[in-house]
């Protein structure tokens, strides 16, 4: 029976368009200062968290989903079905598209396809993303993209900290430099890229492109979503519900002082943006700051949470 959080260690990627504010903004050890992804909780096997305590530590996450369904309230899904990511956009990321999961069972051997949201920690006053596209049909879709019309194919939208962003399979997306984002998507690392504003690596090489599997699965014409959130404040606690779907339900938890609560989900995952405090279930603490990634497991039915100005980013299914 486990009945305290789950801690996670993050798992680093480098990219291209990495920087180094995973550890100016967040403090954690990155490999270098080309670091663009912190696979923060995650079962997927091409980056597994390991657990940091309990009697479960030194397992990986994707173990722990197998061989310990119990902690998890015995869920149906036979892969762990999330993948929370924070993204470190130095430089623009390419222009890309993921498919749905008819499309990825059919096509990829994952088989699952890959919804998502970015909530924008931080950016540049000016700072903006790829969403979208004009085309609207599928063949003028098809027409711009091969003959390199981007710039009347691509839309763009202006972003601040704080806002919060819906990308379902089949939207073109693509962050943009000096933008450091918060992602919870379903457990694919399926990505098309679309365009690459022609970059090339050190080598003098251009990545690959996946034209005829964007073209395929882009959703045309594009519709932004219109989610609406929700706000609820009660206890010192400012609770703002971004979504709630059957892919994830993704809030909030903007804490003043202290908040007690009652876990209603078998399991919850909560990533800490802001602040620090303290976690407390049946009168024992635990230590949690900016950085801080652990899973509410089943067995835990009430928790408080104390510290000042504490922002939690908190995702279940």
């Amino acid at each position: 029976m486990i009945k305290e959080p789950l801690f996670l260690g993050p798992v680093f990627k480098e990219r291209l368009w990495g920087g180094k504010k995973l550890k100016t903004y967040f403090n954690y050890d990155i490999p270098s200062n080309k670091t663009g992804e912190c696979w923060a909780v995650s079962a997927h096997p091409s980056g597994e968290s390991i657990i940091l305590n309990s009697k479960l530590k030194g397992k990986s996450l994707k173990t722990v989903w197998e061989d310990y369904p119990q902690v998890f309230g015995y869920p149906r899904q036979k892969k762990f079905p999330l993948l929370i990511k924070i993204l470190d956009a130095n430089k623009d990321l390419s222009v890309q598209v993921h498919p749905d999961d008819r499309y990825a069972k059919a096509n990829e051997v994952d088989g699952l396809g890959k919804t998502e949201c970015w909530y924008i920690v931080d950016c540049d006053e000016d700072a903006e993303i790829v969403l979208g596209h004009k085309a609207k049909t599928h063949d003028e879709l098809k027409k711009l993209v091969y003959n390199k019309k981007f710039e009347s194919l691509l839309t763009k939208k202006k972003i601040r900290p704080g806002d919060f962003i819906y990308i379902p399979s089949g939207t073109i997306h693509g962050l943009c430099k000096n933008t450091v984002v918060l992602e919870v998507q379903q457990s694919s690392d399926t990505t098309y890229r679309l365009y690459d504003y022609n970059r090339k690596d050190e080598l003098g090489n251009t990545r690959e492109l996946h034209l005829k599997q964007a073209i395929d699965v882009i959703a045309t014409p594009h519709d932004e979503p219109k989610n609406k959130p929700t706000v609820e404040k009660r206890d010192g606690v400012l609770k703002t519900k971004f979504i709630d779907n059957s892919f994830f339900t993704v809030q909030k938890w903007n804490i003043e002082d202290a908040g007690s609560f009652d876990k209603s989900q078998p399991f919850m995952i909560c990533s800490v943006l802001k602040g620090d405090g303290k976690l407390v279930i049946d009168e024992k603490e635990y230590s949690i700051a900016k950085s801080s990634h652990f899973i509410l497991p089943c067995m835990v039915e009430k928790f408080s949470i104390h510290g000042e100005n504490l922002e939690i980013f908190v995702s279940y299914i």
